[in-house]
């Protein structure tokens, strides 16, 4: 026959069950030995590296637009062709006025036949001279005459030249002016908004569309009392807050040497090692910025700790322990005293509990 237990005894053992699991869970993790790292922290803005707006050169029609909001262009992408027929007119009457130049001085000049003559007719007075049959005044004015048409020729060479040589220049600037009548993306672009359309006539200088470089920069800003342990080539831990919890390393890049005027934190910009589609310009985040490390110390989360003290569960019961924290992450915080390896720290919903409460510890690493 089965003995049964007497009935205070079963009330008790009842009443501890439901005692037992009436008790809260709270969220715990194991203090851990680790490298401590003292990180700087910051506010993160990721921003487009420059943005400018795009004009043309020269006045004219638009008759072809690529410009589309939210557009990506390669650097030297035509984006805007302007109305160039009155000009591509001008340039092929210059170019036919240039070749007409060349080919009338290649014909020869009527010059060089004059000098030509002349000069055989001093080289026979010089004879006649010598033979005695003529003055030499005369022959000296007979050489005057040839080194007279002798300049006219030089005259004429340099006045070819020149016309030539303008002939080209005004057929380069005109070839220049064509060009520019081909509006170029500058650098790699994102469109981002457009002022010009297709028809619309445009003076020159005037902006058609406002571009966004597709290169970005990750900009982040530190405190006065922070900032003079900021080095080049540190390395750091972003968080953005458009991504969640997800955690992107980068590094110090540059480090500017004056504070923002308004807020009076020091600006310092970082490489991320991120898909750069994902650096939209706008979002926010925060940084760690590692400034020194420290190995084989007592590690914790840092959202267990509040202030000085730390929630300890132990067998099943919370105590609340002061603390000295030392180096301090982004995530993490040394703890150089008030905690012990392995020691089961509350991590989440921390107000809930108080020094004495008994919980079912449930470990979340």
């Amino acid at each position: 026959m089965k003995k049964r237990l007497p009935v205070f005894v079963a009330l008790a053992l009842g009443a501890g069950a439901i005692f037992y699991s009436s008790k809260t869970e709270a969220t715990v993790r194991a203090a851990w030995s680790g490298k401590a790292v003292q990180a700087v922290p910051g506010s993160v803005t990721v921003l487009a590296e420059f943005e400018m707006d795009l004009k043309s050169a020269v006045g004219g029609r638009v008759i072809l637009s690529e410009l589309d909001p939210g557009a990506a262009f390669k650097e030297g992408a035509i984006l805007v062709q302007i109305d160039s027929s009155d000009l591509e007119l001008e340039i092929e009457r210059i170019q036919g006025e240039y070749e007409a130049a060349k080919e009338r001085i290649a014909v020869g000049s009527s010059i060089a036949l004059d000098l030509a003559s002349a000069q055989e007719d001093l080289e026979a007075s010089r004879r006649t001279m010598l033979n005695g049959n003529m003055s030499e005044s005369i022959f000296r004015k007979q050489e005057r005459e040839v080194q007279q048409i002798e300049k006219k020729l030089e005259l004429e060479r340099v006045s070819n030249d020149l016309l030539i040589s303008n002939f080209e220049n005004t057929l380069a600037q005109k070839q220049r002016e064509l060009e520019k009548m081909s509006v170029i993306a500058p650098f790699e672009c994102v469109v981002s908004e457009v002022y010009a359309r297709p028809g619309d006539l445009i003076s020159s200088g005037a902006p058609i569309a406002l571009l966004i470089s597709t290169s970005r920069t990750v900009e982040a800003r530190i405190s006065e009392e922070n900032f003079s342990n900021i080095r080049l080539e540190q390395q750091a831990s972003i968080r953005l807050l458009g991504y969640g919890n997800d955690q992107f390393d980068a590094e110090v890049s540059k480090v500017l040497p004056s504070a923002d005027s308004e807020t009076q934190r020091y600006i310092v910009h970082l490489d991320v090692d991120i898909e750069v589609e994902k650096l939209v310009p706008g979002l926010t985040g925060e940084v760690s910025i590692v400034t020194a490390e420290r190995d084989n110390t007592l590690i914790m989360p840092r959202r267990a700790l509040i202030g000085d003290k730390v929630m300890v569960v132990n067998n099943g019961v919370i105590e609340v322990r002061s603390v000295e924290s030392g180096y301090e992450s982004l995530n993490e915080v040394e703890i150089v005293s008030g905690v012990s390896v392995g020691d089961l720290v509350v991590t989440e919903e921390i107000d809930l509990f108080r020094d004495g409460d008994r919980v079912v510890p449930i470990e979340n690493q």
